[in-house]
């Protein structure tokens, strides 16, 4: 078991020199219009994985919205993103202790896996961990407006919505606990037929459809599972932003579409 689980797409994804890497991060935030300050802090959000210069302006929508409201404060992130590299069964918690990026280590909340692990579909593999990207491009958003947290890294793969739900359910916590879903839209469709699915998929989305499938978001087993658990807890969804890499640093023939979705509690 390791007990650091090291950056792995630094450099690629993100800028792998930490002063480049909080550069990038600031310079996003700060495009974000102000929100409304008497909105509530989010406890779920929907935040793309692409590399920054892709996706990061619509990452920080979501971010920007817990970058200005500290109190009270989130000391645990449950993560979940979708697997990439390895196939998984289930969801796939570390072994490791951390998890490191060019800004620092973020400490892995053990006791949070720990009450995980009576449930079948909750698998230990640091291969599934190794390599993914889904869940390690949040990080530097999350440390740059959280500072000091503790993480509950999960990697989705064949899992039921019934399985997410019930460690969601489990981990849901109070205002101390952020849950956040990696996920990307549509991929590699022109532009304009991205356009149109994607903006179909945040509707379903808005919706509270736990139907989606992994053609209309990579990260759709997470996201279906977060929707029933944020429709049992009464959460609102809000659109933060939508667009596609056509939009951002890529051509227009092949696009992946990124969105940010804040899921807040009722007043």
């Amino acid at each position: 078991m390791p007990a650091v689980r090291h950056a792995a797409v630094d450099g690629l994804f993100y800028p792998a020199a930490p002063a480049a890497l909080r550069e990038q991060v600031a310079n996003c935030l700060d495009r974000v219009v102000a929100d409304d300050p008497a909105r509530r802090k989010p406890k779920l959000i929907i935040s793309p994985h692409a590399g920054y210069e892709y996706c990061g302006a619509v990452a920080a929508h979501a971010y920007a919205l817990l970058e200005r409201r500290r109190e009270p404060a989130i000391r645990r992130v449950v993560l979940l993103g979708p697997a990439h590299r390895e196939w998984v069964s289930g969801l796939a918690a570390p072994g490791a202790l951390s998890f490191e990026t060019p800004l620092g280590r973020v400490p892995v909340d053990v006791a949070a896996l720990a009450s995980l692990s009576d449930l079948p579909h909750v698998i230990r593999s640091d291969r599934a961990h190794e390599r993914e990207h889904s869940l390690e491009v949040q990080l530097p958003f999350l440390q740059s407006v959280l500072g000091h947290f503790t993480l509950v890294p999960l990697v989705v793969g064949d899992a039921s919505v019934e399985a997410v739900t019930q460690v969601l359910e489990r981990l849901w916590g109070g205002p101390e606990t952020l849950i956040v879903i990696s996920s990307d839209l549509s991929h590699y469709l022109p532009y304009e037929k991205a356009q149109a699915i994607d903006r179909a998929t945040v509707q379903r989305i808005l919706g509270f459809d736990a139907g989606l499938s992994p053609h209309e978001a990579c990260g759709s087993a997470a996201i279906n599972g977060a929707l029933q658990a944020a429709r049992h807890h009464g959460l609102a969804p809000r659109l933060l932003d939508l667009c596609n890499s056509g939009d951002t640093a890529g051509d227009r023939d092949r696009v992946v579409g990124y969105g940010a979705i804040a899921f807040e509690e009722p007043p």
